[in-house]
């Protein structure tokens, strides 16, 4: 089987180890975690939504995307975004983050979202290129301007975090 057609969505019997990955992600970028306990608790709340859906890839799961989709004003279906894109560093090149996101983009499609936003941070030129070889530029096409996504912490947002 090609690694493409590998990745599928998340089922309730994935959120232990999705837990797993996300916590190793931020702990492999030195970003705050509230450990897996706490977000395994988190998946299983918001993956029961219609508005939140997790894609996995590999086998055991070495990768995987977390999508919400937000209502707004210029969408009737919303707007979807991904939350987060992760890929063991093993197993990073051999496709598995281009299968998640198509099979994430195709589901957000499905949900009837309207558009797919990704935020990179603007350093990261390995993601700007991923993303771009998958529809996603830095710059918008038709007027050469540069995408941004500004963000104001209000609150806080990884109780207990290590």
């Amino acid at each position: 089987m090609s690694l493409h057609t590998d990745a599928r969505l998340a089922t309730s019997s994935d959120i232990s180890v999705l837990a797993q990955l996300l916590d190793a992600f931020n702990r492999e970028y030195d970003e705050p975690t509230p450990g897996p306990e706490f977000l395994a608790q988190r998946l299983a709340e918001l993956l029961g939504t219609e508005s939140t859906f997790a894609v996995v890839a590999g086998s055991p799961i070495t990768a995987f995307g977390l999508v919400t989709i937000r209502t707004n004003v210029w969408s009737t279906g919303g707007i979807a975004l991904l939350d987060e894109l992760y890929t063991v560093p093993a197993e990073r090149g051999r496709g598995l983050g281009s299968a998640v996101i198509d099979v994430a983009v195709a589901e957000a499609a499905r949900r009837g979202a309207g558009e797919f936003e990704i935020e990179v941070d603007e350093p990261d030129v390995d993601a700007h290129r991923f993303y771009a070889r998958h529809g996603f530029p830095v710059r918008d096409p038709a007027t050469g301007d540069r995408a941004f996504v500004l963000r104001k912490q209000i609150g806080d947002v990884t109780p207990g975090a290590h």
